[in-house]
């Protein structure tokens, strides 16, 4: 099977046959009530929880969790072969990725809509629930700082990629004006709004702004200037109410991605390409990093979102909980969520095996290209013949197809980020909820009646720091940091982000297995992939550990160290209190 549209038809198949057949078994056992009333109704606050149309969430939602990872991911772990790559993304998604999803959306939508680290905090009581916030929040700094260099880069590459999406954040938030205010019907604002959503991509093309020809900027300035552009666009987006800009943005960059992915789907169909590079390349690979690395547990780790990620529990528990109309709603939008970013990842994958005619080409270019542009150009090669079908000619229909890929996965890149900071913001606050409160001076003997009133207020110290505006900022702050303070270092991060990010979706699992055994119910499918996670993902951050050590590489060092010892910490406390209880 090494005709890209052959894999491409088989992995559609078996995950159809996941969300027809598994998802309705984790249904059934979950115990999802389309009767009960979610968090977004007994909640409501105009602010976070606000009911949404679930076409609205689905887009929120996808855009939200695909960022670039099922792009990145496949490309770089293509280093260990397409068949190895391609049966980790299809049975990772199947049964680890989008049950995690919407196991991990369920159990927010019964906990008011509150993060895992709530849940947590439920089972193993405020040391657990604050350990687990901890690694979250530190999680997500990475997931910020590693998508807005993402952008940044993709901003000064190409910049009618910037026109388009700043032009896109302003039509979102007339479009959730026009929905939540003016109450448009959802189908009339997406017929006016998502036409001129795809004119902007002309838009871009016609006007990009270069800040590097307009201000005489040098590249590395430049992505300078557009990483503190992002990070106070992600202030604001993060601390405005969901439906002006997030969940309106979200929608109307959905159907960009949709078409991105059609076009992908449809290049392939067209094309036929056969698969080049290695089915397997053996135990140990070459790749971007220029040195052997073994199969276990780089190739899981580095495919990351493409199969399982623990983000996306961090997105379904920090805002799509939030907006859950009803709860029949959970199996189509977390669990085939995460199948349709399957989907892509194979697409992605397809393209590099595809298109390098040997695995040496491949490792040549993964060095020296970066990874979203390998994807844009591969899958714009595909294109080239449909275009030609339409009389545009190839160089013609080559770069349309490549710019529109670009914007694409900038879009995608975006709603991760400006979701990312919100989830950052929510952790920090539930983090500082977490810690105890000093009881005001004033309250004696004496004053018995007034004392307990003036107790019972928040003292100013926490009032501060769990001000969402004071935490929002501190993330961009850190965000910032990692990507100013050490540039060089900052190209390393994915590899960071990636370990950490199967680790949290590991925690989460965990998480997941102890409330079931509270509530007596089956547990089986979270035991099983969260001891698999958790050690590829442990096993990983240990290898970046000693390898930064070597190296002296003292911000790779620092953030793998400190997210093991949390982690660890985390793990250990858990043990302890299961062994702790069967001894009583």
């Amino acid at each position: 099977m090494n005709n890209g549209l052959t894999l491409l038809l088989v992995a559609s198949a078996c995950f159809l046959g996941g969300y027809f057949l598994y998802s309705r078994f984790l249904g059934k056992v979950l115990g999802i009530d389309p009767s009960r009333k979610t968090p977004a109704h007994t909640r409501r606050d105009g602010v976070d929880y606000v009911p949404a149309h679930p076409t609205v969430l689905f887009g929120h939602h996808f855009a939200a969790i695909a960022g670039a990872g099922p792009i990145v991911g496949p490309v770089l772990a293509a280093e260990f072969g397409w068949a190895s790559v391609a049966l980790w993304i299809i049975l990772g998604c199947i049964f680890i990725g989008a049950a995690h999803d919407m196991i991990a959306l369920f159990l927010s939508v019964r906990h008011d809509g509150e993060s895992i680290g709530t849940v947590i905090g439920s089972v193993l009581g405020t040391p657990g629930r604050i350990l687990f916030l901890l690694f979250s929040w530190s999680a997500l700094v990475l997931v910020l700082a590693e998508f807005t260099r993402q952008i940044a880069a993709t901003f000064v590459a190409d910049p009618a990629i910037a026109t388009a999406s700043l032009l896109f954040i302003g039509e979102a938030i007339v479009f959730g004006f026009c929905v939540y205010r003016l109450r448009m019907p959802v189908l009339w604002a997406s017929l006016i709004f998502v036409p001129i959503m795809f004119a902007f991509v002309w838009v871009g093309n016609a006007y990009p702004f270069d800040v590097c020809a307009l201000f005489g900027f040098s590249k590395e300035g430049a992505q300078g200037i557009w990483t503190i552009v992002l990070l106070v666009y992600c202030f604001f987006a993060s601390t405005m109410p969901v439906w002006l800009l997030l969940q309106p943005r979200d929608y109307l960059n959905a159907y960009l991605l949709y078409a991105m992915m059609a076009l992908g789907f449809l290049g392939v169909f067209v094309a036929h390409p056969t698969l080049h590079i290695d089915a397997f390349a053996g135990f140990s690979a070459v790749g971007r990093s220029g040195v052997s690395e073994l199969l276990f547990p780089f190739l899981f780790v580095t495919v990351a979102c493409g199969a399982c990620s623990g983000f996306h529990a961090l997105v379904a528990s920090g805002t799509s909980a939030k907006q859950l109309d009803n709860e029949k709603s959970i199996r189509p939008i977390a669990y085939g969520g995460m199948l349709l970013e399957g989907v892509l990842a194979i697409i992605a994958l397809i393209g590099v095996a595809g298109t390098y005619m040997s695995q040496k080409e491949y490792v040549s270019a993964v060095q020296t290209l970066e990874p979203v542009q390998m994807f844009a150009s591969t899958i714009a090669g595909f294109c080239v013949t449909v275009f030609a079908k339409l009389g545009i000619a190839p160089e013609t229909g080559k770069r349309i197809a490549e710019s529109f890929m670009l914007l694409s996965v900038s879009a995608f890149l975006m709603t991760t980020v400006d979701a990312g900071t919100r989830l950052a913001r929510f952790s920090w606050q539930e983090l500082v909820a977490c810690l105890p409160q000093r009881k005001s001076a004033s309250t004696t003997n004496a004053q018995s009646a007034s004392a307990e009133a003036t107790a019972d207020k928040p003292s100013t110290l926490y009032r501060i720091f769990h001000n969402m505006y004071v935490g929002t900022t501190i993330v961009c702050a850190l965000a910032a940091a990692l990507l100013l303070g050490n540039p060089k270092a900052a190209k390393s991060l994915w590899t960071i982000f990636a370990s950490a990010n199967q680790l949290l979706a590991s925690l989460t699992l965990l998480t997941a297995t102890l409330w079931f055994v509270r509530n007596k119910k089956p547990c089986w499918f979270t035991l099983v992939p969260m001891c698999f996670m958790l050690s590829v993902s442990s096993y990983a951050l240990i290898s970046i550990f000693t390898a930064a050590f070597g190296a002296g590489d003292w911000t790779r060092l620092g953030a793998t160290g400190f997210l093991l010892l949390v982690a660890v910490a985390l793990v250990l406390f858990t043990l302890s209190k299961v062994f702790g209880k069967r001894e009583q």
